[in-house]
């Protein structure tokens, strides 16, 4: 598919979604259309794995039917191995097009009704139901409770919603996502755009389900550096999932995918998500919980682990944590109103041996003192973990303008004796009122990295020592000099320059007055 095409599937999806925009909020109608998408994509994906089933038998799985001869055997033969391959079920008439088919016709004498609402919210319990008690169970389990095709948002009656979704069905029918061609990620790609898209117009919102996806690819691209396939792959605020599926795209293959979501509609979009980019659903555990409070996945580590949690959100800072083997051996727990060095002390202690870490964090983290301080030395001193500190322009995420940084973290160093500041802060460029990084700002953050090249005014190696006696502040200006001299003034030109000015704007006057007393006016 050309960047054209690309450009024009977009657009025509963004179009689709706009018929439901005049009925309700970004993020509410967000979870309409790409429900309806996914809808799509596992009846498409059902079709083909089926029709693959009944070749040898010169069938179409959407042809058979009630009336036919060896109808149950086959539908019973095609659901068993469905369930083992795919994870869930479809009937030929809960399919996408026959559906929307049926949503848009209207022939009295063939007894064809379009009000397909009823059956629409049973077919989408009935493709949970289908999993029950199979090992896909809990990954498709109330995934489209966010759904209400009964909601009067969509419209005042029941017909007006008919009507309003019959569209929507229709309009997406016509499109190929080309799941045929199995090279391509034509859905994937488009579902990517939607949540970025929606994310662009949901304001402060968006920084519950989405990250730009600039910072994606530079978070992506660190945890990647040295490595060709991952064992595993972890985010413990992983809202939508793009962050895991972004780490995938910088190697040849992840093992396993792991995330946890607080948000329930969140945690469902980044289900989706997995299953829309073709992640078997055996290769992805994504839990619904608090991380920090509620942990999924103790016990286990991560060979990358990449994070943009909520910037200075509230935390318990239970006592009790004291205890927990995340926090236990730092001393200190993060302050209750500022989780920032609770997210890291929980990625850490999830990082494997050989594993990278890349976490996203507002400014304050560097050099805000008490138990920040505490844990920032213990991390730095005892255990020499810090590996990197990238500072972010201001204003690249949806929802805040402050500036953030990255911090790059490694138990097995292989600069074990400095760590690596970055200051990428002036370097985007402005659209509107966003500031975007471009690709050769993220390679250029992404090289210096990866080589640890010393650049001035852009990026320090600085020793632990050095570090020590800054009393492990890490504010960059004190590790990269961008200071910009000012261009030294010649007082005596300048004075010379406003002289002469003066002395023709005299004789400009001069002039003028002789042309003012030519036509007898005199001031």
């Amino acid at each position: 598919m050309s960047e054209d095409q690309k450009k024009q599937l977009e657009q025509q999806l963004w179009n689709i979604a706009n018929t439901l925009r005049g009925k309700m909020d970004a993020d509410e109608f967000r979870d309409y259309i790409l429900g309806f998408i996914f809808y799509k994509y596992l009846s498409e994906k059902m079709e083909l794995f089926a029709n693959e089933i009944l070749k040898q038998d010169d069938l179409l799985f959407a042809n058979i039917n009630a009336k036919m001869a060896n109808a149950t055997e086959y539908l019973e033969a095609i659901k068993e191995e469905a369930l083992e391959k795919l994870g869930y079920f479809l009937k030929p008439e809960e399919l996408f097009s026959a559906v929307a088919l049926r949503g848009n016709s209207s022939n009295e004498e063939a007894k064809v009704t379009n009000f397909i609402l009823g059956d629409l919210q049973k077919i989408l319990t009935n493709i949970q139901l289908s999993t029950m008690g199979t090992e896909s169970e809990e990954d498709f389990d109330n995934l489209f409770e966010d759904m209400d095709l009964n909601s009067t948002k969509l419209g005042k009656t029941p017909e007006a919603r008919n009507d309003i979704i019959a569209k929507v069905l229709a309009h997406l029918d016509k499109i190929d996502f080309e799941l045929k061609n199995t090279e391509l990620d034509v859905l994937g790609d488009a579902y990517e755009y939607l949540i970025g898209q929606f994310a662009s117009g949901a304001g402060k919102k968006a920084g519950e389900f989405y990250t730009p996806q600039e910072v994606s690819k530079i978070l992506a691209k660190l945890v990647t550096t040295g490595k060709h396939k991952l064992r595993s792959v972890y985010d413990p605020t992983c809202g939508s999932g793009s962050l895991l599926l972004r780490v995938a795209r910088e190697v040849k293959d992840v093992g396993d995918f792991y995330g946890q979501e607080m948000n329930r509609t969140t945690y469902n979009l980044a289900r989706m998500n997995m299953i829309l980019h073709g992640v078997h659903y055996r290769k992805f555990d994504i839990k619904q919980e608090d991380t920090l409070e509620r942990p999924q996945h103790m016990g286990q580590t991560f060979e990358a682990i990449v994070a943009n949690p909520p910037f200075s959100a509230q935390w318990s800072a239970n006592p009790l944590f004291t205890s927990d083997d995340r926090f236990s051996q730092y001393g200190k727990l993060a302050p209750g109103s500022k989780a920032d060095f609770a997210f890291v002390q929980h990625m850490i202690y999830h990082l494997a041996e050989n594993g990278i870490m890349a976490i996203v964090l507002p400014h304050g983290v560097l050099f805000r003192g008490g138990a920040e301080l505490h844990i920032r030395r213990y991390l730095i001193e005892q255990k020499n973990y810090l590996d990197a500190v990238i500072g972010l322009p201001a204003n690249i995420f949806y929802g805040t303008s402050i500036p953030t940084c990255i911090l790059v973290f490694k138990k097995c160093k292989e600069n074990p004796e400095d760590v690596l500041f970055i200051d990428a802060s002036r370097e985007f460029e402005k659209v509107k009122t966003q500031n975007i990084l471009r690709e050769h700002h993220i390679d250029k953050i992404v090289d210096t990295y990866r080589n640890r090249t010393v650049i001035e005014k852009y990026s320090h190696r600085a020793l632990l020592q050095q570090i020590a006696e800054n009393d492990y502040n890490l504010n960059i200006p004190r590790y990269v000099d961008n200071f910009e001299e000012e261009e030294e003034i010649d007082i005596y030109a300048v004075m010379k320059e406003i002289k002469e000015l003066e002395a023709k704007r005299a004789e400009l006057d001069k002039e003028i007055d002789v042309y003012f007393k030519e036509l007898g006016l005199f001031f």
